[in-house]
């Protein structure tokens, strides 16, 4: 037997059909994967398709992975040993390139490039390299790379080599790993090397060190080898083991596996010297942050105690960085804990200043969480901001509206606004988003209507409340109802958790925004089934005057039709965070040539997308108002509206106009990135188009059309738009402010659990 595979498995089988398939795609011969399950695991249905010579080996239910890739090497008969995570894949031939390599050499130990992605395979495969490297540049793995690729070596220290890769490169001692190492069988059978069962968190440390310590000088690095380390994009309900947080059990264990690895190797070794490094590193970083700013006064206490001991098995060379690593070290050696908080508050301070004196942002932040916060609640003031202060619009410019007309003079009103120029009707005042205004307010306003999340930073303070209007139906698989996350906040999961435990309120426009809701975000508080009142507008009775005037307000011909193209963005086409690409696949001048005698289009992108529409030659024929504050009125001007999976249609359909679906890109938006709430192809009120030929075939047969589609458009209605009915504000307004709870649903308040949150300061950070 060749190679043996092992492969530890828990739960979250949805991922283990990505590695398996990922082992057939090497095309091995003469090779075995052994499974090491729990006994009480689900595996997938699919397992047994796969041609992977695989065996499933039960271990007890309490096994922990260091169990379970002991039993996998007591049972495995190749002559190479190889382990893989159940959550992580492998590129075609990497393991076919390791083994090339340790045959040729005859080496112990052969090992390739790991790389990070939080995409499933088939979204992996999918994006092209520019994405693949943007992905890893923001979110770099456990290897440093190119530190280690531009070290030159030679065979007097092609040793050396081995321990640099697999102990220096690797940040912090947790993710000092096993993956992607091919292990002579022999080596590991002759010194009996097995993982420390004791651990949970860190057992691949020693395992390495023992590798390191009993294999020959004979190693290899075969880049090309690829290995994709997986993160979980979903760390509340899918966590992997280092993104649970468990900080005292973590703690413990750090320590006694940095003994324990110390206890492996002499004091003179540069293994030794490579681990007490990181023991350094660990508590001059990660630990002094944790002294200064937990709550638990356990890392002021016997923690600090412990790592003074510990600090006093470290070569005193070692200490030698920074005068204030010096002082630090000394601080825990001498056990003077005054001395090492002084120490460690003046180092933050000035790194803080320093990013301050880069962003003036921070300085109003750290104003909202050290001074604002801490000032008298202003009972009569509300905040409101649509899409992080870029326009006037949706339903918290209609909810303002509504309290202006109505109450007037009872409250202070504060409008989030970007522009400088806007101009904001009735008594409010406009705030730029991060000034220092906005942290002003958002420290001291009684209310907050946001159609959008806070920023990270926000902390809702007692007495506070926070009304989510949210923008839009979900056709689109929402946040938690998401096997993907392919934007380009891949943390979009975790952020998501913890700023929806703000709101108070969040607002439904139908029954069924209502229980998708309660899915896709985890959300149990207070739902606000009133209907969304930026469509109230759709249901004025002098909206077609409305119209009428906003046309010749922005120069649009009265005398023909209008058609708005509306699209969304795509997830993975992005520049970054919140701006997103988009190429223009509706062919203008073509629908101009066969429809500008009696049409004209709007052109409205979402938010997100960065790209600017270049309409040169379009004049008069193609109007692009993606700039145009409020898309409320845009619908009101407008005859057909064409869309793909943007949730436009949804408050459109409140008009009863029609609608085409130009989804030309369906399979991967619906299969790959995304995933539909309801079926298309069923449930639309009007046909799914791929080509410019058909749109325009369509729009010239539009009569014909509506007749097809009118006993869907009813059945779309009664589903989507049946609380619509130019009230919403008010009802919204009755509840929040005036304690009317008759729209309000209610569920049974269970405790949330933030326990499996992401951990953003990792223990060996």
């Amino acid at each position: 037997m060749k190679l043996s595979i092992i492969i530890p498995f828990d739960k979250y089988e949805k991922f283990l059909d990505d590695c398996l398939q990922s082992i057939q795609d090497q095309n091995l011969e003469d090779f075995e994967t052994l499974l090491v399950a729990n006994e009480e695991a689900t595996l997938p249905e699919e397992m047994e398709a796969y041609d992977i010579s695989l065996r499933v080996i039960t271990a007890s239910a309490f096994s922990n992975t260091a169990m379970k890739r002991n039993i996998g090497l007591s049972n495995a008969q190749g002559k190479y040993v190889y382990f893989i995570d159940c959550d992580d894949y492998l590129m075609p031939g990497a393991l076919q390139a390791m083994m090339d390599e340790a045959d040729k050499l005859g080496a112990d130990l052969v090992c390739g490039k790991r790389m990070l992605s939080w995409f499933s395979k088939s979204v992996y495969e999918t994006m092209d390299d520019e994405m693949n490297i943007e992905q890893n540049e923001k979110n770099k793995d456990h290897d440093k790379i190119e530190r280690f690729e531009e070290k030159e070596y030679t065979a007097a220290n092609i040793g050396e080599m081995k321990t640099d890769y697999l102990l220096r490169a690797r940040h912090g001692l947790r993710e000092t790993s096993v993956l992607h190492i091919l292990i002579r069988n022999d080596l590991i059978k002759q010194n009996n090397i097995r993982f420390n069962e004791e651990f949970n968190y860190y057992a691949d440390a020693p395992f390495v060190v023992q590798l390191l310590r009993d294999s020959s000088d004979v190693f290899a690095y075969v880049p090309e080898s690829v290995y994709v380390k997986r993160k979980h994009n979903d760390p509340i309900n899918t966590p992997a083991l280092s993104q649970i947080k468990d900080p005292e059990h973590k703690f413990d264990e750090f320590i006694q596996s940095h003994l324990y690895c110390t206890a492996l190797v002499g004091p003179d070794t540069y293994i030794r010297c490579y681990v007490d490094t990181k023991i350094l590193k660990y508590y001059t970083g990660y630990f002094a942050r944790r002294m200064r700013r937990s709550e638990d006064d356990a890392w002021r206490t016997d923690r600090f105690k412990t790592m003074g001991q510990v600090l006093k098995m470290v070569n005193p060379e070692l200490v030698n960085r920074t005068s204030y690593s010096r002082k630090l070290v000394q601080a825990a050696l001498d056990q003077d804990e005054p001395k090492a908080q002084k120490l460690i508050a003046r180092k933050l301070a000035v790194n803080k200043g320093k990013r301050m004196l880069k962003n003036k942002n921070l300085v109003f932040k750290h104003l909202y969480q050290h001074k604002y916060r801490n000032l008298p609640i202003e009972e009569d003031t509300i905040v409101f901001e649509t899409f992080r202060g870029g326009s006037y619009a949706d339903s918290p410019k209609y909810i303002y509206e509504y309290l202006a007309k109505h109450y007037p003079g009872k409250y202070n009103f504060v409008f989030v606004l970007n522009d400088k120029d806007e101009v904001l009707p009735y008594e409010g005042i406009i705030v730029k988003r991060f000034s220092r205004k906005y942290a002003y307010y958002l420290g001291v306003a009684k209310y907050f209507v946001f159609n959008v999340r806070a920023p990270l930073w926000f902390r809702k303070r007692e007495g506070q409340v926070f009304v989510e209007t949210w923008h839009g139906t979900p056709l689109k698989r929402l946040v938690f109802d998401q096997e993907e996350v392919t934007a380009a906040s891949p943390t979009y999961k975790a952020q998501f958790f913890r700023q929806k435990q703000e709101w108070d309120y969040l607002i439904a426009a139908n029954k069924f925004s209502s229980d998708i809701f309660r899915s896709c975000f985890m959300y149990d508080g207070p739902m606000l089934e009133t209907g969304y009142p930026r469509n109230d507008l759709l249901y004025h009775p002098q909206r077609d005057k409305i119209a009428e005037d906003l046309k010749k307000e922005l120069g649009i011909p009265l005398s023909k039709r209008t058609i708005l193209y509306a699209p969304t963005w795509r997830d993975d086409e992005y520049y970054g965070n919140g701006a997103y690409k988009f190429k223009l696949k509706l062919d203008l001048e073509k629908m101009r040539d066969e429809l500008g005698d009696e049409y004209v289009v709007i052109l409205r992108t979402h938010y997100y997308i960065a790209d600017v529409l270049d309409l040169t030659g379009l004049e008069g024929f193609a109007f692009n108002l993606s700039k145009y504050n409020d898309i409320t009125e845009i619908y009101l001007m407008s005859d057909i509206l064409i869309t793909d999976y943007s949730s436009v249609f949804f408050d459109f359909g409140g008009l009863r106009r029609p609608m085409l679906f130009y989804t030309y890109d369906l399979d991967k938006y619906r299969d790959v990135l995304r995933g539909f709430y309801i079926d298309m192809e069923e449930e639309l009120p009007g046909p799914l188009v791929y080509t410019t030929d058909e749109v325009i075939e369509c729009i010239k047969n539009i009569k014909e059309l509506e007749k097809t589609y009118s006993d869907r458009y009813d059945k779309f209605i009664d589903k989507f738009c049946a609380w619509e009915d130019g009230n919403a504000s008010q009802r919204v307004v009755d509840a929040v402010f005036n304690g009317d709870t008759s729209h309000i649903d209610y569920v049974e308040q269970a405790e949330e659990s933030t326990e499996q949150v992401l951990d953003d300061d990792p223990v060996d950070d």
